[in-house]
């Protein structure tokens, strides 16, 4: 008899108590996901993920005392070993970017459906880089007007490029993409930076919003 595989695991770290519950209530009605650890706060949600490895991790984006933004770059400092989400009630452009540069793997608004946040949070735990569904055509339209210039070109990529480009897109890392095409990590880093250079572009978030906007995920 096959065994289901182990859930993934949930840290939640929310100053609404209303809120953890109502997440906890949810989540615990999917096999697939389990909450084992919650913070109210920034500070205590960076000590719980020193001391337990999570394969999710769901930030409030603004808090009390140390916000979102920067429990999200002390769990990067601390080499996190879970997905990073932002779960806010903030759609504005400046908070999202923000996130993203940052390192989040994604980016979900608290007044989703709970049936599409659960959808979300299978995939960010499988490793895709996930957005609720209005936020893209919003990054689309910030980094436009951030950065005006020619449309990249995407004739210009090689194969390999490519498929590195579509698994960026997926939220994908550098190891996940190296074990995905059977190559090594600097191997993969080296064609991320040479792709970026065609496109023109800064970074992998810029790379993977315009493959998504363009349909080239």
């Amino acid at each position: 008899m096959t065994k289901n595989p182990a859930p993934a695991t949930v840290l939640l770290i929310d100053d609404h108590p209303m809120i953890r519950t109502g997440l906890k209530q949810l989540i615990g009605m999917d096999d697939r996901l389990k909450v084992i650890g919650e913070a109210g706060n920034g500070a205590e949600g960076v000590l719980l993920a020193e001391k337990n490895d999570y394969d999710l991790i769901l930030l409030d984006l603004h808090m009390p005392g140390m916000n979102g933004l920067e429990t999200l770059e002390q769990l990067r400092a601390i080499d996190a070993r879970g997905r990073i989400v932002v779960f806010s009630v903030s759609d504005y452009e400046d908070d999202v970017v923000r996130a993203l540069k940052r390192g989040a793997d994604g980016y979900l608004l608290k007044d989703m459906e709970p049936e599409a946040l659960l959808n979300s949070l299978h995939r960010a735990a499988a490793g895709e880089m996930v957005l609720s569904e209005t936020l893209p055509p919003l990054l689309a339209a910030s980094l436009r007007q951030q950065r005006p210039k020619e449309v990249p070109d995407i004739e210009q990529l090689t194969a390999r490029e490519r498929d590195i480009l579509k698994l960026i897109a997926m939220g994908m890392s550098n190891k996940l993409i190296a074990r995905r095409l059977c190559i090594s990590e600097s191997t993969v880093k080296v064609h991320v930076k040479h792709l970026l250079k065609k496109l023109q572009m800064k970074s992998r978030v810029e790379a993977a919003v315009w493959s998504l906007q363009n349909g080239y995920s």
